[in-house]
């Protein structure tokens, strides 16, 4: 096996010493065949454990002792894997595209505004499989500080779960039910900071040293002004500032680094101990039961004077390292990146050159998000087009998540250039969908609020459910049957083209159902100056109860989203991996991409107008569709659309055309 391992002479030596120290541990514990088996892939995997680290910590006279530590805690993740959960790595291994086929489709909710307790979910499973799901992601889960804790995100004690939804054994028999029933599990991992009450940021107020060092911590405004000048703030209006002043801390008060808010240190990732912690806490949650670590805030990791301290190389390093460990103790268990960059950097994420398959195998794919809405408000989707041109044509080994809305606001993140080459200004582009979708703009069908207005300089992100800014809120005002026909068409459409494009298609709690804005919140004094809990409501059970009533919205929506699922995980050639082609052709309001794989090929046809449209029907040829051209989603009837060289298309109608001989 050596001779066909790429390792080097210095890595290959550590190895061996490392093999030779920790062995026997764990041939006591375990049969030589599970033993072996972690040794295999440790080997595999070794070099790309190593290089990062060395890149990032080698410098230190104490590197080896780290390192050291650092290999001890993989071996002792290992040791401690339930048996079923090894079973299940062995499985992942043997399907290692498990996260990419056509079955999964995934659902994202708080577990406290779905159901209650962890308890409450697993009565309400059942919904989850009637709809499809694969695929959970959990968000909150872990205990955050009492008050305003940013949604859940500032995390107390990453080895307890929130009381009000029960307790880690609580959590470990939903995540064994899920698992029984093919529905993998997705949990957040804040990684950037913790919160102000969590143990190490209590002991380095303490003055303890080696808590101190957990933290980016400064005696005075020197370095923090420094910094500053090139950071950007992210809530301008209720956290200005990337920094705190903390008066009780030693020395008569200390800044502390707080990119987010005050109540959130930054962790201080130099600092090899601060990289090991994670790691165990990575680990423990795998081990109970977690299948997805979502990477919260992954940009922020690596802070250098003279940036914006997002996307610095050693990020990648980071999440480089983490992903080897993970493959070697636990390699059913994959990660996930919340950054929300552009797309050359979101690439990166994912693994490009010589880091293929080697950083996180999922990423969101937010711009696609970004560019859904654009179309809408205007009618055409020439930006997505070109978009799509910057598009990876073969992603190997990781997969995109696409999604329509999620639990945060829209920032209109569409590349410069990209408004540019079709004719827009990029400044008045992004104020114009601002006004649409607030209903400032006249005609607008959309009901949204602004998120960290900027009265200076006229920025703003979006707030809103699916639903309200598809116009159903408004249309349902106004006992308009019209107009709510085009909103569940604009739903349904969007839907439509995230389960086709590829990866993983995420649907938002309560969209499956066109439920409506949350004005509740603005009764609750810790979330009224937060509009982002406009598109954070309670699970509306009875309009859940609807969902089989085909004359309801509630029907009409499900139906339809169940009829999409149902589709895409019935033909193979939803699989991610696929070649990607998107076209240019002569009608605006028309997305036309193709999906080319070697059982099948796709070719994905999409009005964004209300109004009929057509589309040159030689777009079968060029997307390489031979034989019969049958449309997925009109059953096994002739496609009766093609009139005169065109495909004809009624208001927001997608086809998934495929050719069969």
């Amino acid at each position: 096996m050596h001779n066909l391992l790429q390792m080097s002479p210095e890595s290959r030596a550590a190895f061996e010493e490392l093999k030779e120290r920790e062995a026997p541990k764990l041939a006591q514990r375990f049969a030589p065949r599970d033993a072996d088996l972690f040794w295999v892939r440790a080997e595999r995997y070794f070099q790309d454990l190593r290089e990062p680290l060395v890149q990032l910590y080698g410098e230190r006279p104490d590197f080896a002792d780290y390192f050291n530590a650092i290999f001890d805690t993989a071996v002792e993740g290992y040791l401690a894997r339930p048996h079923p959960l090894r079973l299940l790595d062995l499985e992942r291994q043997i399907t290692p595209d498990w996260f990419e086929r056509p079955n999964m489709v995934g659902y994202v909710f708080y577990p406290q505004l779905y159901a209650g307790s962890l308890a409450d979910v697993r009565q309400h499973v059942d919904y989850l499989q009637e709809l499809g799901v694969t695929y959970l992601h959990i968000m909150s889960l872990l205990r955050p500080r009492p008050g305003k804790n940013d949604g859940g995100y500032a995390i107390m004690d990453y080895r307890s779960v929130d009381p009000e939804l029960g307790d880690m054994e609580t959590f470990q028999a939903l995540a064994a039910d899920l698992r029984e029933r093919g529905i993998a599990v997705c949990v957040d991992l804040v990684l950037n900071h913790t919160a102000l009450e969590h143990e190490w940021a209590q002991r380095a107020i303490a003055g303890e040293l080696d808590y101190l060092e957990y933290y980016h911590v400064f005696a005075d405004r020197a370095l923090p002004d420094v910094y500053e000048q090139t950071l950007t703030e992210i809530f301008p209006d209720e956290a200005p500032g990337s920094f705190t002043f903390y008066p009780e801390m030693t020395g008569g008060g200390q800044w502390v680094w707080t990119t987010f808010y005050s109540y959130q240190w930054d962790l201080n990732y130099t600092n090899p101990a601060v990289f090991r912690e994670m790691l165990e806490i990575m680990f423990f949650l795998a081990n109970q039961g977690v299948d997805v670590l979502r990477l919260d805030a992954a940009p922020f990791l690596w802070k250098r004077l003279g940036t914006d301290c997002q996307n610095q190389s050693e990020v990648f390093l980071l999440i480089q390292a983490y992903r080897a460990l993970l493959r070697i103790a636990m390699p059913g268990v994959i990660l996930k990146a919340e950054a929300i960059v552009p797309p050359d950097a979101l690439f990166r994420y994912i693994g490009v050159k010589t880091t293929v398959g080697k950083q996180c195998e999922l990423a969101y794919n937010n711009q696609h998000m970004v560019n859904l809405w654009n179309g809408l408000a205007t009618r055409e989707a020439t930006l997505m087009t070109k978009a799509m041109e910057r598009a990876p044509r073969l992603l190997v080994g990781s997969a995109p998540i696409n999604y329509i809305r999620n639990h945060d606001d829209i920032g209109w993140a569409m590349a410069n250039e990209d408004l540019q080459a079709i004719g827009a200004d990029p400044w008045a582009h992004r104020q114009f969908l601002n006004n649409f979708y607030t209903g400032q703009f006249p005609g607008s069908f959309a009901r949204g609020a602004f998120f960290q207005f900027n009265p200076r300089t006229g920025d703003a992100r979006i707030c809103g459910m699916t639903a309200s800014l598809a116009g159903l809120e408004i249309a349902l005002e106004q006992d308009d049957g019209a107009a709510i026909d085009l909103a569940i068409r604009r739903i349904l459409m969007m839907h439509a083209v995230i389960m086709a494009r590829g990866g993983i298609p995420l649907l938002y709690m309560g969209d499956e159902i066109g439920m409506l804005n949350n004005y509740d919140y603005l009764n609750h004094p810790d979330q009224a100056g937060d509009s982002r809990w406009l598109q954070r409501p309670r699970m509306d059970w009875e309009k859940a109860a609807r969902r089989h009533d085909l004359h309801s919205v509630e029907g009409r929506v499900f139906s339809g989203i169940c009829k999409l699922v149902e589709t895409r995980k019935s033909h193979p050639v939803f699989h991610n991996f696929a070649l990607f082609q998107q076209f240019n052709h002569d009608n605006h309001q028309v997305l036309a991409f193709a999906r080319k794989r070697h059982d099948g090929d796709l070719l994905v046809i999409a009005n964004f107008d209300e109004h009929p449209q057509s589309v040159e029907a030689n777009l079968t040829g060029r997307a390489g569709l031979t034989g019969h051209i049958r449309n997925l989603l009109a059953g096994h009837g002739t496609l009766d659309q093609v009139v005169g060289g065109r495909y004809y298309l009624e208001a927001y109608q997608v086809l998934w055309l495929v050719g069969e001989d």
